[in-house]
């Protein structure tokens, strides 16, 4: 029986040919054809006109936050549900992540929150789109304008998805995406900063690259940047993927919806699958995730997946109930419900692009089987 991971890329394009180009020519690091065309390519797929490929996507969100200007006492709104790594780029410029729950639904944040959180301190609203659907992006952007905030739009999770047909990742002031190998596009490590605006473009190039100054002495700085930038390796890998986007798309919505009908009988039993569709998008599964209605019953299927050697993830874990957010003093006495019971009770099944309808079945089948 083999072993099913929870995700597993699909590396089948011109990958390995774009690679070897990198290793014949020599350009293997930080320098090379690749990383323009990169830029070029996705920015230009998104619909924004300044691409910066960096290390990793919370690579993407240190620059994006501090080329924003966002600093010691400034308040950005983000969802208390999500990945860490949101929250951990603002504390480290001493800004101050505010929280809001997250909606049942889409599990995405809590849009009508979020203009009780805003005060004079409120520089940013900090969107992260969570799992396969976006968040509900109009009221947000009214609020932008109604207060004169600035949108960082986290799109880690969306390569291809739209909100009322326009690309994510195209909405904000400034906005990312990571290429981690669970994403609907790879570089193995690797994210990308997107903006329209020529002067943060700039800033962030600068910001990336030690913050070397491009007209003065080259290892004389004013400043305090980061080594964050792309190899052409990692490029060519993005630049490959990148061409098989429309077909990754297509293959991960026919993953959801084989779930979706193999495992409906288990909305009977209390368990919420996702939400295929909204007013403004039909969800792109970037995970398959559900909801138990208890810990106990999320446990019995994670733990019978185990057995037959099929990995499982468990949800995010909410950032007001962070250990190390609790030490520093942050959120003290916040509750948000909704996110909690995600943390709780939330997981993912194997879903990545070089999983095979062979254990696709093998999964639902051990889920069936424990409540047989």
């Amino acid at each position: 029986m083999n072993f099913i991971p929870v995700n597993v890329p699909l590396l089948n394009g011109n990958e390995l040919k774009y690679l070897t180009e990198c290793i014949e020519t020599g350009w293997i690091s930080s320098e090379g054809p690749f990383i323009s065309r990169f830029e070029d390519e996705f920015s230009k797929y998104i619909g924004m006109a300044y691409g910066i490929a960096v290390s990793n996507g919370s690579a993407a969100l240190d620059v994006a936050i501090k080329a924003l200007g966002i600093t010691k006492g400034d308040e950005v709104i983000m969802p208390s549900f999500t990945i860490i790594s949101p929250a951990q780029s603002l504390v480290t410029v001493d800004a101050i992540p505010v929280l809001v729950d997250n909606d049942p639904l889409t599990w995405n944040m809590d849009v009508q929150a979020i203009e009780k959180k805003i005060t004079s301190k409120t520089k940013a609203i900090l969107i992260v789109h969570i799992y396969g659907l976006p968040v509900d992006l109009n009221p947000i952007l009214d609020l932008a304008k109604k207060y004169n905030l600035k949108i960082i739009e986290d799109a880690a999770e969306m390569h291809g998805q739209t909100y009322n047909g326009q690309k994510c990742g195209s909405f904000g002031d400034i906005s990312i995406f990571s290429f981690y190998p669970n994403k609907h596009i790879t570089t193995g490590e690797g994210g990308m900063i997107l903006t329209n605006n020529t002067d943060l473009s700039e800033r962030c190039k600068k910001l990336r690259n030690l913050c070397f100054e491009p007209d003065g002495p080259r290892f004389v700085h004013h400043e305090i940047g980061w080594n964050y930038r792309m190899t052409n390796l990692q490029a060519a890998l993005g630049v490959a993927q990148l061409e098989q986007i429309d077909a990754f798309l297509i293959r991960k919505r026919e993953i959801g919806k084989f779930y979706h009908e193999n495992l409906a009988f288990l909305e009977s039993k209390g368990f919420q699958l996702p939400t295929v569709k909204t007013a403004y998008a039909d969800n792109i599964y970037w995970v398959f995730g559900m909801l138990a209605p208890s810990p106990l019953e999320k446990e019995k299927i994670v733990d019978a997946l185990s057995k037959n050697k099929i990995a499982t993830r468990p949800f995010f874990w909410c950032m007001h109930e962070q250990p190390v957010f609790e030490k520093m003093g942050l959120f003290s006495g916040e509750s948000y419900p909704v996110g909690e019971k995600m943390a709780r009770n939330g997981f993912y099944l194997p879903s990545g692009l070089g999983i095979t309808n062979e254990e696709l079945f093998r999964v639902v089948a051990v889920i069936k089987n424990v409540f047989k």
